[in-house]
């Protein structure tokens, strides 16, 4: 009995955290997901749409490095309700601009808003799901988040198309509103109170942060390599993100609804790959080895789109498959990271960490938009798989640190 209650605990958390983490996704690619018709509004480059994007995500990661401590000091519901509420409210910004400059001015609004969902929701999950359903927490939180980037251009896409671009951001307000509604509703599920579990490579890592006060952690050469990870995937998820259904249509000569249909079969298939990756990340110690042969795939599978020597309609299937393996490492990628911080400091790590792939995410559309400005629709998925391969590097060092800081516990 007591078996049972502590399953539909452990499932509330992790399903109303995993669906505030669709919701932050969702906007992640609001504005990408209307490029065109933003494009001819406002008369912009693709440079320029790149720049709001990079805005969105540069004051999304130094809010999310803040936003760690914020959450270690007054818990994590009350800033997770405070960031779905700035979504809601940007979005209804965007609607109404006039100019680049509101449009600017929304993007930054919503950055801040996407900033505290990472260390609120990690600190949630470690504190309020047990240990055996934390690695299948973790692969939920990435399966909400791939379905909330899946479904938000198919969303506006097809409001946009039926009515215009401004009435698609404005029911894309009525999401965070439905959510934050919700989670208020269960707001006793995801009280700030920690439960009393271990933390798995807490006990080794606490001596290495201790003495440094609240920035300890920050001596850790670990969390910079993890910070360094999560930088270089992101850029490459920029390129998919941003770019990949505009260069698909330049490369194979495939519809627009096509090439978003492919961008579609990317995230959907990560979050399949993320489903089975929650239980091969539970069974393994060796998580990096698995983000090691994952990012492997994912970059020559690129590169073979690169290449334009398939058929459009094997080219939705490549997007696809690269979507599944880099799906597969999320959970090994989250058990990685948590063995990486210090007891108490959850948040502060999760959010320093994760600040890196809002960094990522700000410059990759930039370097993107820019292959696209020149006429080169080859080059972003040539970069795509260039920092696909890049990835394994860091996940190596991440692993045999974390191995051997560990190993003192297990001699």
């Amino acid at each position: 009995m007591r078996d049972n209650t502590l399953w539909r605990q452990d499932a509330r958390v992790i399903t109303l955290v995993g669906l505030a983490h669709g919701t932050s996704h969702f906007y992640h690619v609001i504005l990408a997901a209307l490029i065109p018709w933003l494009k001819p509004e406002f008369g912009l480059s693709y440079s320029q749409l790149g720049l709001l994007m990079t805005v969105f995500f540069v004051v999304s990661g130094v809010g999310q490095a803040l936003a760690g401590f914020v959450v270690d000091r007054l818990g994590a519901r009350t800033v997770l309700f405070s960031g779905i509420a700035l979504l809601g409210l940007s979005a209804l910004m965007l609607s109404s601009a006039h100019s680049y400059a509101q449009l600017m001015l929304g993007a930054l609004l919503a950055g801040c808003g996407n900033s505290v969902f990472h260390p609120a929701d990690y600190t949630l999950l470690n504190q309020r799901v047990s240990r055996a359903r934390l690695a299948h927490g973790f692969s939920v939180h990435g399966i909400s988040g791939n379905i909330g980037w899946a479904m938000s251009p198919l969303f506006l896409t097809f409001v946009a198309g039926r009515t215009d671009w401004r009435t698609a951001l404005l029911c894309a307000a009525l999401l965070p509103l439905t959510v934050l509604a919700l989670l208020a509703w269960n707001r006793h599920a995801l009280r700030p109170e920690p439960a009393a579990m271990p933390h798995a490579g807490a006990t080794a890592a606490k001596g290495a942060a201790a003495g440094g006060g609240a920035l300890g952690f920050l001596r850790l050469k670990v969390v910079w390599l993890c910070f360094a990870f999560f930088l270089i995937s992101a850029v490459a998820l920029a390129g998919i993100q941003t770019f990949a259904a505009t260069s698909l249509v330049s490369l194979y000569g495939m519809s627009l609804a096509t090439a978003t249909s492919a961008y579609t079969c990317f995230m959907l298939a990560s979050a399949v790959g993320m489903a089975y990756g929650g239980f091969l990340g539970a069974g393994s110690r060796n998580h990096d080895r698995i983000i090691m042969i994952a990012f492997g795939s994912a970059a020559l599978l690129s590169l073979v789109l690169a290449a334009a020597v398939v058929p459009a309609w094997m080219a939705v299937a490549l997007m696809g498959l690269i979507g599944l393996v880099t799906g597969i490492s999320g959970p090994s990628r989250d058990l990685m990271i948590r063995a990486a911080a210090p007891a108490n400091a959850t948040g502060r790590v999760f959010g320093v960490v994760y600040s890196g792939l809002d960094s990522g995410l700000a410059l990759g559309p930039l370097l993107f938009g820019a292959l696209m400005d020149a006429n080169h629709p080859a080059g972003v998925f040539v970069c795509v798989g260039l920092f696909q391969a890049l990835v394994i590097l860091t996940a190596v060092g991440v692993g045999s640190n974390t191995r051997v800081t560990a190993a003192p516990e297990t001699a």
